[in-house]
Formats: structure tokens, sequence, C-alpha cells
């Protein structure tokens, strides 16, 4: 699932990795305590959201780099649109093998960074523990390898057929289509809200698969990973794909291109990867260079019942999940988690 990187809560640049300390299950543990953004604060700081803004993109971001791929994929590895009026199997392929090379890309190249070259060592590593090579847990009883069959055999495929849903949708005129160039704004302006609508949609389905019934059967295969690696962010059951990418549908009611299309698309899977990473970021020489794993969903797939969303739309405030990592935000945390044990066994 798709998180704004942490440093952009204060994490000052060119610290050192600092480690935890004392009983502390942590290895690194960024600037406390994590914010979310300040668009909804009152009354309205100004600077703090245009600080937000720019860091969110710039000079080096995630999202930056996604939007790159984006605008390749689309112009060079994409099947005009009047050709996606009709299902057939060249175009389905070509958009499936594209899907599967960016995904092995983004996420194979950074497990090699992170894990096989080992580039960091355990530098801004959020947890020290290996990634488990003998477990029943997993399927193929290795973590890895677990993350990677989910991934690529459910989750590509899945993000590929919501593709191919949509180009066919536009197509045919099913779905409203931006008009280029007269609406490069509205373009413009969409991708630059796409994070908004991510955590509000991310936030609302987290929290229905985390219902018992729901987690049982669903969503506890992704959380098999309680120590997380670039594989891990789209290893989920082939439901939970279906329902974490229908956040595209929504363009059936905002109007789209198949820029737009592939980007929001791709921003769901490859920030997934991205922001699973277990690290802080690529850092070198103490300076952090590219903001990437993020604490605040550190901290849920440890727990599991806090920090259901992300940190653009404050969700987890609003409705009380929220832990910012500081040791009394954890004390609330357990607290309420004693309080919900205890409805339960009294009910």
């Amino acid at each position: 699932m798709t998180q704004t990187a942490d440093s952009t809560a204060g994490e000052p640049q060119g610290a050192n990795t600092r480690q935890g300390r004392g009983k502390s299950p942590w290895h690194y543990i960024p600037a406390l305590p994590i914010k979310p953004s300040p668009y909804f604060n009152w009354p309205p700081d100004l600077p703090a959201i245009g600080h937000w803004m720019i860091r969110g993109w710039l000079p080096a971001s995630e999202r930056l780099i996604i939007l790159l791929l984006a605008i390749i994929s689309a112009v060079f590895f994409h099947p005009e649109l009047a050709q996606t009026a009709d299902f057939s199997f060249g175009w389905i392929a070509q958009i499936y093998l594209r899907n599967l090379l960016l995904m092995c890309l983004v996420a194979g190249g950074l497990h090699w960074y992170f894990y096989m070259r080992r580039a960091q060592g355990d530098d801004y590593r959020f947890d020290a523990r290996p990634l488990m090579t003998k477990s029943r847990v997993f399927t193929f009883n290795n973590q890895v390898h677990d993350n990677m069959f989910w991934t690529l055999a459910s989750g590509v495929t899945i993000w590929s057929a919501y593709e191919v849903l949509m180009m066919w949708a536009l197509a045919n005129g099913y779905a409203p289509a931006l008009s280029m160039p007269g609406d490069l704004l509205w373009l413009v302006l969409l991708i630059f809200l796409l994070p908004m609508w991510e955590t509000t949609h991310f936030f609302l389905i987290h929290r229905l698969i985390h219902h018992t019934a729901l987690y049982q059967r669903i969503h506890a295969l992704h959380h098999r990973n309680t120590n997380v690696g670039p594989w891990s962010g789209l290893s989920m059951h082939p439901l939970e794909h279906i329902i974490y990418l229908s956040t595209v549908l929504i363009h059936f009611v905002i109007p789209s291109s198949p820029l737009l299309i592939i980007f929001h698309l791709s921003y769901f899977t490859l920030s997934a990867a991205t922001t699973h990473t277990g690290y802080q970021g690529i850092a070198r020489g103490g300076k952090m260079l590219l903001p990437l794993g993020t604490f605040h969903h550190q901290l849920h797939h440890r727990y599991f019942d806090c920090n259901y969303g992300g940190l653009e739309t404050p969700w987890d405030q609003w409705t009380g999940s929220f832990h910012d990592g500081t040791e009394q935000s954890h004390q609330q945390f357990l607290a309420r988690r004693r309080g919900k044990m205890g409805a339960a066994t009294n009910s």
C-alpha cells in the first residue's frame, strides 16, 4: 500500500542513521512524531502546505519517478487508443508485458540494491531482522518467493486487467475523456490530486478488509509480512488486488486520459514496492537522496490495527487509529487495543 515518505515530516537532511535505543523493537527510528499533511490544519498554515506540496514531488521523489515511467510507458510502450476499442490479444499482451517488466524493474531493482547487494547495509533500515527463508507461513516456505509469486502472478495480472478495461472504456466512450491539449491543466491538477484520493480510497478499503472475516480470508496473506521488503507491497490475495486497484474505477466519473490511467495504476502498484522497502530510503554518506519506505506503514505491519491510511489525508487521526511512532502514542495504542479486547470478551 502506498504512503507519502515520512521524511516529509521533517527528518533533517544529512542526519546519520539513528538506531533504536533500549527496549525499542526498531533498528532505526526516523524523526518523531510522524506528522500527516498540513492540508486540513486550522487555521491554515500556507508555508507548511507549500513545503509539503513541493517536498512530495521535488527534487527527487517516488511520485516524480513513477510519473516519468508513466509518461515513457504512454509514449513508447502503449497501444494507440483507437486500437483498444476492441479486445485483442496483441495490445492486451503489450500492456501486460510492460507492467510485468516495470514491476520487476522497480521491486526487483530495490530488492537487489537493499537485500542482495546490501548497498546500505542496515543504515536507515527500520527492522534489521532478516527476511524469512524457512517458514511455513509463506508459500514455498520463503518470504521473498511468496511475495514475488503473489505480486507477479496475481498483482500484475489484475493491474493489467484494470488498465485494459479502462482503455477499452475510454476508446468506446463509456468513460469520460479529457481532450488534449485543451484540458492539459485539468490533467496536471488531477495528477497532483491523485495522492489525496489514493490515501482516502486506501483507508476505506483497508479498514474494510481488516474486518475479522475478510481479514482471515483475504488480508492475512499480505500481513504474513511483519517485516517487509520491496516485493511485500503488492503481495496480496487476488480478491484484495481487485479491491485495492478498484481505485481506478473513479475514472468512470472523473474524466481521464491514457496517461492518467497509466499513472494512476502505476502509482498504486509501483509505489507499493517503493514504500515497503523496509528502509527510510536510498542514502549516501548520511544524506537521504531518495525517501522511500515509511515508518508510518511499518508500524501498521508490526501492530496491525493502527495507521490504516496514509499521511496525505489524516483519516487515522479523525477516526482514532493514528500511531505517530512516539512512546506516548504507543501507550495510547496499547490502551485502545486492551479496551477493544475487553469489549470483545464482555460481548
